[in-house]
């Protein structure tokens, strides 16, 4: 009798964060993991390491965003490597703030390139993937809050966030066909090395006053809405864009009605 395959996952920017902790849910949950990352080769191992611990396979695999055709082949490379992909998750990313006058187009390119062109082409190979498996499959997409809340000076990365997720809508129209499910996961501020706050800080001793649950979301939090899209419970949940965020988007009119009635 054959042993059962393992399901496969891949996850981007997987080397902190957001990206470390679905790793490392999804290994709990019976995947092997591809771990994608940008600079970081030490980080990525200790994820792997903690995939390892789980009792999943891990491939360690490097890929710049910033170069779209490079990612999109390292993403093939491990493909390949690891035989195949059932759930494929673009974390990677970068977040800039740069007021709109000021922005170059440079930077403008470059966030673009990471958080949307290069998220696009990955997406691209893993679907293909997929279709060519014949057995369908599970995409997520990880925006941000700001895909429909502007911030100041977030023209580039609002830009970059709102088109992914609504590639997402797109993907998830053109992808059913073929039984391969695409969301998007949406989350405000998390307690993320990227965001400043180093993996071994709690996101409960970082006070936000503003957000209604009083503090920015944990990785683990995200990383397990990311993990539910991949389990069979989740086969009819296919185009949504999914707000994880404290709250935070439920208070555009709290200032202002501080104000109001008062005249």
């Amino acid at each position: 009798m054959s042993e059962k395959r393992r399901p496969i996952a891949i996850v981007t920017g997987a080397s902190s964060g957001i990206g470390r902790a679905t790793a490392t849910v999804l290994a709990g949950r019976g995947f092997d993991v591809g771990i994608g990352y940008r600079a970081n080769e030490k980080a990525a191992h200790e994820t792997a390491e903690a995939v390892a611990a789980r009792g999943a396979a891990a491939l360690v695999f490097a890929q710049d965003l910033a170069d779209p055709a490079g990612a999109a082949a390292a993403l093939e490379t491990a493909v390949e490597r690891l035989g195949g992909v059932d759930v494929f998750v673009n974390n990677a990313g970068v977040n800039r703030r740069a007021p709109f006058l000021e922005e170059t187009l440079q930077d403008w390119q470059r966030v673009l390139a990471v958080d949307l062109t290069g998220p696009f082409g990955c997406a691209q190979v893993a679907a293909r993937h997929m279709v060519r498996q014949g057995r369908g499959g599970r995409i997520v997409n990880v925006s941000s809050v700001h895909d429909t809340i502007p911030i100041g000076g977030g023209a580039t990365y609002c830009a970059a966030k709102g088109g992914l997720s609504m590639l997402t809508k797109v993907m998830a129209l053109e992808l059913a066909e073929h039984d391969i499910t695409v969301n998007a996961v949406s989350p405000g501020e998390t307690a993320t090395p990227m965001n400043g706050v180093p993996d071994e800080v709690d996101a409960a001793e970082v006070a936000r006053p503003e957000i209604p649950l009083g503090r920015p979301g944990r990785s683990r939090e995200v990383a397990e809405l990311i993990a539910f899209l991949a389990e069979p419970g989740a086969a009819y949940l296919t185009g949504a864009l999914i707000t994880v965020d404290g709250g935070l988007s439920l208070t555009a009119a709290v200032a202002n009605a501080r104000y109001a009635g008062r005249n």
